[in-house]
């Protein structure tokens, strides 16, 4: 990804775009699914496929490469990653940073990409108006590009992919695994068997004519397919795409690469010694088949059978009888040419795992010998019919499985074949797959322990090859980001320098909102959505931490995970059956000022749904058994959030926010000793006197009346009596009148971790929403803020960085957050000081114009999903807002002015007012950080 997000949730896509096509009315598993698109190639060979849907006044454009790191060379690994990146930066007729740019003035989603073993795409969400202007940028990356990239620009480039491996592999515990896995699953040469990120190595040894090679080999119209999805009208579409994409030159042909599945000849035993890692796992990976192959379907139900829910053997042996681990998952994941079945167990600290290895052979033995029911297999195709439905909610989600189905299925249309193949398995489908795959077959076991805990790898294990990157000040090469590529230009029969004009201005749409109140005083309020058949609800109940005891703090996250095991009436494992019949989910969450029961549905079965949604709240279990489980797992978390630096990036800054006596300085899930204090008689305690419908809102969206919401709500009216619960008043801590800089050790980090910011508004300030206007272009804005600007594009410093206010009811911090290359650590802290201390004075009228294109045009896409919707209405019933505020708001951006702009940023964006939290390695980098004026870093362990 471009940032933030990990590469590895690609291998995902399959299954979480599994559905992204509109179907016929029938609900039988004899569905016949109607694919509603247009497809078509031009003289190039650039396939183009439309998908109309006038839902919203929204299109979402994506080209798709069939390329990733599979068609790549030894030695040179990481290209297809590494140009992923490279097509933001620059084309002839954008210009530098051009496309950013544009989104942003557009409304845009923010232009993203992503890249798997298989493929590369770029994508974004924009206004209608804005279609054609996204055409001709997307053409400019395909044929007008390669001659912006520089070695200046690919030095840079280089820094950034860097930063993104360091944070998202190598300084994430267990972040080797899938590193060791396909070194050892995938023979030397197979397309397989290094990483989609690639190697430092291998980045840092890219040469100018290297990328140049690539790109002319693979980004050629004959490897691209095109996909627009959206409000839009096809033929004028059709005009366009042929104008900006007809005179690209077609490529040389590209021969289709033949399946390569994989055999073990023996079981491969790899142990790795992990630095962030504070309790052992293991991971076995099994060869399987590639995606769409018919036996995947039933691959991907094994999994399911096999570890998930209470039914499941892997968690009745492993996690209920033998309390080895918290959660086993397990997963199918099909690539183009080949596929892998992995399962993967964290284990509680200190638990050997040739003991957990011995669970897993147990737990098999009892599929074998208990096997499952016709009732579990349709419970699975239950939900996912759920999850095929869920696919549908935005335009890029179909665009996305557009482009999947006409790669590796050869057809847009693929969707109605693909489902008739997942709906038809049978239980001798996943018994013969199980006997095919798994059952006595070798596997890759990875065995992942933190430093000095090697007596708890599995038995005849070898030491893994991990490559681990030394901290060494000044060793990264210099460049100069602004230097111009100097090129003669790529013809065009026509100016493509003057961007396209805007289309009709499309209105925002705010959806129609009803409110009710029921006898007992909890207050509904909902929007009538039928463009799917689903519906999503959240039940929210103000309180959460803060109604809890300082000296017990973990209880109401301990209620919410104790809900959920089962009711009165009901044992965990039927109460997840009669859930998963009706293809509905259900959570519940224990945030600092709320306490939440959310899930969807199909809307046919949204009464018994809500029914289960009573009978959970008001009928508690209050299993013991369950309850010492569930504190087990919950103190396992909490010793990994110590090991992860993010996670205590944010729970020290939390501390620095409120001080020590305030509640929400404290983690939502306690610490080691709260949680083994708590008893069930304090959970029983919190759920009598604060879980009331005096504090309560019930959220919905989806295919069903105001009626028929409040119908269902008749039982809770009637039994869930209100009662008065005062939320306690903690005095708002005062925020920093000099900044101090605060330091947390983790030796070793190739990264460090930066938290600067204080408490600010809270979300019903009348400043909070001219705050978040005044911050877009400082840090709210992604790639048009002056954060990733600078610290990013200019000195290749960070993968992301970004900052923003988040208040709520209560005041809450304005925060930038990073992870940054550990030996720029005072650079970077630098930069952003000088960065806080110009960007009011420095402020200007282009950038209030950029601010206004951006938060006015995106209203139009503001509520474009059902989970977009529902967010509108937690607003409206959480702070009071009206129905209507996203318009209100666009007349006070169009009101706002540079002067007002500058005075937001001198009260709310004082870099000598704020605290300055580094996590990261002391013995390198603490000593730097008294350069920043604000005294000797305190170390905070």
């Amino acid at each position: 990804m471009r940032f933030y997000r990990h590469l590895t949730l690609l291998l995902c896509l399959s299954v979480s775009l599994l559905a992204c096509q509109r179907q016929s009315k029938s609900k039988t598993e004899k569905q016949a699914f109607q694919v509603d698109f247009e497809k078509f190639t031009l003289d190039n060979g650039l396939t183009v496929v439309f998908h109309v849907d006038k839902s919203d006044p929204v299109v979402a454009v994506a080209l798709t490469s069939h390329v990733g790191s599979a068609r790549e060379k030894e030695g040179r690994t990481g290209f297809a990653h590494l140009f992923e990146h490279l097509l933001f930066l620059e084309s002839e007729n954008l210009g530098k940073g051009g496309l950013d740019k544009m989104s942003a003035r557009i409304g845009g989603s923010g232009a993203n990409g992503s890249t798997s073993r298989d493929r590369t795409n770029y994508y974004q969400t924009v206004p209608n108006d804005a279609l054609e202007k996204m055409i001709w940028a997307e053409a400019d990356k395909l044929g007008f590009f390669i001659n912006t990239v520089t070695e200046q620009v690919l030095s840079k480039e280089k820094q950034v992919v860097k930063n993104e491996k360091r944070q998202s592999y190598d300084n994430a515990p267990y972040g080797h695994t899938s590193y060791v896995i396909d070194q050892n699953l995938y023979p030397k040469g197979h397309p397989y068997n290094w990483q989609v990120i690639g190697s430092l190595e291998d980045l840092q040894n890219a040469t100018l004519e290297d990328v140049k090679e690539f790109y002319r080999r693979w980004y050629v119209p004959n490897n691209v397919i095109l996909t627009i999805s959206g409000d839009f009208d096809p033929a004028q579409a059709k005009a366009w795409v042929e104008k900006y994409f007809g005179e690209i030159k077609k490529g040389e042909k590209i021969p289709a690469l033949e399946k390569k599945p994989v055999t073990l000849a023996q079981t491969k035993k790899l142990y790795h010694e992990d630095n962030f890692a504070r309790l052992p796992e293991l991971t076995m990976t099994w060869p399987s088949v590639y995606m769409y192959h018919p036996d995947s379907y039933a691959l991907r139900t094994l999994a399911t059978l096999l570890s998930d829910g209470k039914k499941a053997p892997f968690n009745k042996v492993i996690v209920d009888e033998k309390q080895l681990a918290g959660r086993v998952n397990m997963s199918q994941y099909g690539s183009e040419l080949a596929g892998q079945f992995t399962m993967s167990i964290r284990g509680y600290e200190k638990v050997d795992l040739n003991n957990l290895h011995a669970a897993v052979e147990e737990a098999f033995q009892r599929f074998e010998k208990e096997g499952f029911s016709d009732a579990d297999l349709n419970r699975i195709k239950t939900a996912q019919e759920v999850g095929f439905y869920n696919g549908l909610s935005s335009a890029q989600g179909k665009g996305f499985q557009l482009a999947q189905y006409a790669i590796f299925a050869g057809d847009p249309g693929f969707i109605s074949k693909d489902i008739q193949n997942m709906l038809a398995v049978t239980r001798e489908d996943v018994m013969r797959v199980y006997q095919k795959y798994i059952k006595g077959k070798n596997y890759v076991a990875t065995s992942f322990v933190p430093k000095g805990q090697t007596n708890l790898i599995l038995a005849g294990s070898q030491k893994a090859s991990v490559v681990e990157e030394k901290i060494v000040e000044g060793a990264e090469e210099k460049f100069d980001a602004s230097t111009q590529a100097s090129y003669t230009r790529t013809p065009s029969s026509f100016d493509r320098t003057k961007e396209p004009p805007y289309g009709k201005t499309p209105e925002t749409r705010v959806p129609n909102v009803w409110e009710s109140k029921l006898g007992n005083n909890l207050k509904l309020v909902g929007i009538t959505d039928r463009e799917v058949p689903l519906v999503q609800f959240n039940l929210r109940i103000a309180g959460g931490l803060l109604l809890e005891d300082t000296a017990k703090v973990g209880v109401s996250n301990l209620l919410s995970e104790l809900l959920l095991k089962g009711t009165k009436n009901k044992t965990t494992e039927e109460l997840e059956e009669a859930i998963e019949a009706l293809g509905a989910s259900i959570g519940i969450n224990a945030s600092e000022e709320s306490f939440n029961i959310s899930g969807r549905t199909l809307a046919r079965n949204y009464q018994p749904t809500m029914a289960l949604v009573q009978e959970i709240l008001l009928e508690p279990r209050w299993d013991a058994k369950e309850f010492s489980l569930i504190k087990q797992q919950v103190e396992s978390q909490i010793k990994q959030q110590k090991a992860n630096p993010n996670s205590i990036a944010d729970n020290n800054f939390r501390k620095l926010l409120y001080g020590k006596n305030h509640i929400l300085s404290r983690n939502i899930l306690g610490s080691e000793g709260s949680v083994k204090a708590i008893t069930l008689e304090d959970l029983k305690n919190y759920y009598t006197a604060n879980l009331s419908p005096s504090l309560a809102s019930f959220q919905i969206v989806g295919a069903v009346d105001q009626q028929e919401v409040i119908n269902s709500l008749a039982g809770l009216n009637q039994n869930w009596k209100a009662k008065e619960v005062r939320l306690p008043q903690y005095p708002t801590p005062a925020a920093p009148t000099n900044s101090t800089v605060y330091f947390y050790d983790v030796p070793g980090a190739k990264q460090s971790v930066l938290r600067f910011g204080y408490l600010a508004l809270p979300a019903t300030h009348p400043d909070f929403y001219p705050a978040q206007v005044m911050n877009y272009i400082l840090g709210g804005g992604g790639f048009a803020s002056q954060l990733t600007q600078q610290l990013r594009e200019g000195k290749g410093y960070t993968y992301g960085i970004g900052s923003n206010f988040s208040g709520s009811v209560l005041p809450g911090p304005f925060v930038i957050q990073s992870g940054v290359r550990s030996n720029v650590t005072f650079e970077s802290a630098d930069l952003i000081k000088q960065i806080l201390q110009n960007y009011g004075p420095n402020y200007s009228a282009q950038d209030l114009e950029v601010t206004k294109g951006f938060l006015i045009k995106s209203n139009a896409r503001a509520f474009e999903t059902m989970g977009a919707k529902l967010g509108m209405l937690n607003n409206i019933s959480t702070y009071g807002w009206p129905y209507d505020y996203a318009k209100r708001r666009e007349a006070l951006v169009q009101g706002m002015t540079v002067a007002k702009i500058k005075e937001l940023a001198q009260q709310y964006v004082n870099a000598n007012k704020m605290y300055y939290l580094v996590v990261g390695d002391a013995a390198t980098q603490l000593k730097k950080l008294e350069q920043l004026g604000f005294g000797k870093p305190v170390l905070l362990n």
